[in-house]
Order: C-alpha cells, then structure tokens, then sequence
C-alpha cells in the first residue's frame, strides 16, 4: 500500500509513516495502534520526545511481525560523544523493547558542542554490529555533512530536515541527491496551519477532490521526499495515508513550490546548540 524508498545500503524505507512529536506518552500507545490500524509501517520518534515507551507498547501489542515493521528514533543532543552515544543507544532500545531499530539518527549537529563526529563513529559501531539496519542524521545542513564525510567511514542513510512548501531545502535536498542521503521531511505541513489555508493548496484541494493536507503530502512524495506526518486525530491519520491514487501535474508541483520563503517554524541547525 506504501511505496518504499531504497537506502544507500539497500534497506527498503517506507516513504510515508507516522511522527510522534509532541505526543504525550500515556497518550503515545493509542495514537500508534491506530496508525499502524490504518496501514502505517513506519514510526517516527526521539528520546526527546519521552515516548519511546509508548511507542513500545503498541508495537508489542500489535500482533505485527517485526519485519514488517520500520521504527526510528533519534539520539539526543546531551547525549553526544562517542560512549554516551551507545548508552544512549542501549536505552532507547529498552524502552521501545525491540532487539534492533531500523534507523537511528543524530538529532542535531549542535555545532558549538562539536561531538557530532564521535557520536557518528559510534553510529558507525552500531551498524556494524548489527544493531541498527541503517544510520542517519537530523537537521544537518550541508557543512556538517561535509565535515561529517572528512571523519567517516559511512555515508548517512537519510538526513531528516524541516521541510514544506514555505522550507523548500533545495540545497540539502541537492546536496542528498549528489550524495546518496535521502532526505526526509519533519514538520511536512508546517506549523501553525496557515500553509493549508494558501490558494494555490485550496484550489488543488477542490479540484482533486482532497484535503489540502493531502494535496502538501502528494507534493512531498513526487518530489521524491520521506515524509512523516502526525495527526492524533483518527480520521485524519487515516486522511494522511490516502495519497497513492492521484497524481499532480508538473505545473502543480511547481505552483506549490513557488510558496517556498526559506521560513522556518523550528530552530536553526546552525544555531540550536541546546543540550
């Protein structure tokens, strides 16, 4: 139902899943269920976000064999360097209560700390023990990823970034193309809600029959992004999912693009150095 994305080492990612961002743990559990209900495969998450836990329960409780399954998380700025990285590591799997996660990303650079390189080689360590099917980063702009390329061994399976309409990420998503790193979007509709209500997403939304929702999260596909949406909301988890059986026309896509202001709604990755 979810067409797939090949990694730099073969491993086949679902190109849409389920983000847990800022979901409550107690309430993680039930919005899971009912993502992987509605067909997703592919959850999102961070030890920041405090609900690897709740993540946890509903993948036990779901009956679905590990295999079919695709779970990220991501490792915490506090927790860089290259030993605190494995510990970091060995947690997050024991509160998800799986033996291995599918990929395992940097968060962020956090540049001024500069530990983002030991924390890699440890990301590297971790690949080849088997323990996690593929490595990445989040938020890294395409200097990190140079100097990152200077002290490694391996090139980063996906880089996860902010990005929709109004944050294009030409430069990181050129940058990924030349390197093999596929880029994934965060925030794929942006913050706040405005971008729904732009005329060039409602008139698509009406002529196709779809929720502007649906109208930004077909835009990402065809440009060829991972997206992760999140909604706890059932019938819009649902609506998220429903994006394979239409198609926008080239002019479309660049309609939409040209809403493109280079804004962020989250932090700089240049500047965000908080631990």
């Amino acid at each position: 139902m979810i067409p797939t994305v090949k990694l730099n080492n073969d491993v086949e990612m679902p190109q849409l899943g389920y983000g847990v961002f800022q979901v409550p743990n107690d309430e993680t559990a039930a919005a899971v269920t009912q993502a992987l209900e509605a067909g997703y495969r592919s959850i999102d998450t961070a030890a920041a976000y405090q609900n690897e836990a709740g993540v946890g329960q509903a993948l036990a409780a779901s009956g679905l064999d590990r295999s079919d399954l695709f779970v990220t998380t991501k490792l915490w700025n506090a927790d860089q360097g290259y030993d605190s990285t494995l510990k970091a590591f060995d947690q997050s799997l024991s509160l998800l209560g799986l033996e291995y996660l599918d990929l395992y990303l940097i968060h962020w650079p956090t540049p001024a700390r500069d530990l983002y390189v030991d924390s890699w080689r440890a990301l590297e360590q971790l690949y080849a023990d088997g323990r996690v099917r593929a490595i990445g980063v989040s938020n890294f702009q395409p200097e990190h990823l140079d100097r990152l390329a200077q002290s490694s061994r391996i090139t980063p399976a996906v880089n996860q970034v902010e990005l929709h309409p109004y944050l294009r990420q030409d430069e990181v998503r050129a940058y990924g193309g030349d390197f093999g790193i596929r880029t994934e979007a965060w925030s794929p509709l942006a913050k706040g809600g405005t971008l729904l209500d732009e005329p060039v997403v409602a008139k698509l939304a009406a002529l196709y029959g779809r929720t502007p929702a649906q109208i930004v999260l077909r835009w990402h596909l065809q440009l060829g992004n991972i997206v992760i949406p999140k909604s706890v909301t059932p019938a819009r988890i649902r609506q998220n999912l429903d994006v394979f059986d239409f198609t926008l026309t080239d002019d479309d896509l660049t309609a939409i693009s040209t809403l493109d202001r280079n804004e962020r709604t989250g932090p700089d990755p240049d500047a965000f150095n908080v631990a």
